[in-house]
């Protein structure tokens, strides 16, 4: 990051400070981690659910912070062994250090030279950033965001730790309650901004379809003047959203005509084949997705298809592994109505392509508030309408998709239903062979790579 003085900082957060003894120490890095606090940093206290950062502090400035950012009360509830008073060095009050944290990102980000390419979407926005990363890679220096980092404090520590030399920077902006993605879109500021697509997703948070729109369209309010916006043009909903508010936008869309064959897809884009080795359908939206912002930054068609030949598939997101002779699609980071559509298709052209049996071990879909049962109701039907021959879940809302499952089948199918997560791995030997195909896929809260580790144990033998 760019570096700044002590007395920038304080400039920045807007608050007054006794600087007297260091107003020109210069900061290099900003650190939340007391453990990774290096010579130079500004250490930001948070507190989370397991740990505060405001208990740590002693230990940034030992390791060499010269500065940290604390919230208002601190010095109050922590008044022996003040670091302040021992070490001299200055720590700033502020009333939500999250917020602070933001404010400074924000500043870093307007004196930086990289453009931004920011990405939201209710599904699709790691695999799409991975994908463009790779691509840009070949013409640009590209930092992005690692894993997940797509929230208030993970969105600020992209734009920390990018390169000095960094020529676009790429970052998911991720929401599960309103005003979260107008809130990050205003710090990281986008050159370019996409929504990969809009489904049922956290609709606890956000109670509708409708406001999931709205949420995911308010990227568009941190777009720098005469830059781009693309949007999904097959979901209506998106599209009227921005006309009816005179967004100014672009749409993509999937090729008409699309190969899938499980392991891959072959489509064209500007008269070029492409052959992408990811599993899916959704995989080609991501990627189409990718492509139209690489076309908007020079790239060529062949060139794109050429940087796709050695793409690799995320972790847990339809990573396809080979335990054995038994063939398993971990997709245990996230799972909504739209994405476990997508795997059970995917499950179901791969055991045709391979002529081996299907298996779909599954937990429940979270945060869908009041519309849970529904949703759940009909992942049951999609059971049945690829007519997976063997399911295997928990007790709660994947019950119901079992009932669904059993009612709809108009063949022989088996779905068995556990107490417990637990349970269910203790008897996965009973019911999974050798040779299957394997789909686990829940929502990230329910854990379920506890099933890919119990699988390697027995299956990977």
């Amino acid at each position: 990051m760019i570096p700044l003085d002590i007395k920038k900082l304080a400039e920045i957060l807007s608050i007054g400070a006794d600087l007297r003894v260091c107003p020109k120490t210069q900061i290099f890095s900003v650190c939340i981690d007391s453990r990774k606090a290096t010579p130079g940093c500004v250490f930001v206290a948070i507190k989370g659910e397991n740990h505060d950062g405001h208990n740590f502090i002693t230990q940034a400035f030992e390791n060499g912070a010269v500065c940290a950012v604390c919230r208002v009360g601190f010095a109050v509830r922590h008044p022996v062994d003040s670091p302040r008073g021992s070490s001299d060095k200055p720590i700033f009050l502020v009333e939500d250090t999250i917020e602070a944290l933001g404010r400074l990102a924000k500043y870093v980000r307007q004196n930086s030279n990289y453009k931004v390419i920011a990405l939201t979407g209710s599904a699709g926005k790691t695999t799409t950033k991975n994908i463009l990363s790779h691509v840009l890679k070949s013409k640009f220096k590209c930092f992005s965001s690692p894993k997940s980092f797509n929230n208030n404090i993970g969105v600020p520590l992209t734009i920390f730790d990018a390169p000095d030399d960094t020529e676009i920077l790429i970052s998911e902006l991720g929401s599960n309650h309103p005003g979260e993605i107008e809130q990050l879109t205003k710090i990281i500021q986008p050159d370019i901004a996409l929504i990969t697509t809009v489904c049922p997703a956290h609709l606890e948070g956000f109670g509708s379809l409708d406001a999931i729109v709205k949420e995911k369209a308010s990227i568009a309010a941190g777009l720098q003047q005469d830059c781009k916006f693309f949007i999904n043009g097959s979901i209506e909903k998106l599209v009227s959203h921005c006309r009816t508010q005179k967004i100014k936008y672009e749409t993509f869309e999937t090729p008409s005509e699309v190969k899938l064959t499980g392991h891959k897809s072959t489509f064209i884009i500007d008269n070029v084949i492409v052959n992408l080795p990811l599993a899916g359908r959704a995989n080609v939206e991501n990627t189409i997705a990718a492509w139209t912002i690489c076309k908007s930054l020079g790239l060529s068609a062949s060139q794109f298809a050429d940087a796709l030949i050695s793409i690799k598939p995320v972790d847990m997101r339809m990573e396809c592994m080979k335990l054995g002779s038994a063939m398993v699609l971990a997709d245990c980071y996230n799972a909504n109505p739209g994405s476990m559509a997508n795997a059970i298709e995917t499950l179901y052209l791969i055991s045709q392509q391979e002529n081996k049996r299907p298996v779909f071990i599954f937990g429940r879909m979270g945060e869908l508030g009041i519309h849970s049962e529904k949703l759940h109701a009909e992942l049951g039907e999609k059971i049945a309408k690829f007519k997976i021959p063997l399911a295997l879940t928990i007790k709660g809302d994947c019950s119901i998709t079992a009932q669904t499952a059993h009612k709809m089948a108009d063949y022989d199918i088996a779905v068995n239903v556990f107490e417990n997560l637990s349970q269910l791995c203790d008897n996965l030997y009973k019911f999974v062979k050798p040779d299957d195909i394997i789909l686990v896929k829940a929502s990230r809260s329910e854990r379920f790579e506890t099933v890919l580790e119990k699988l390697k144990d027995f299956v990977g033998q």
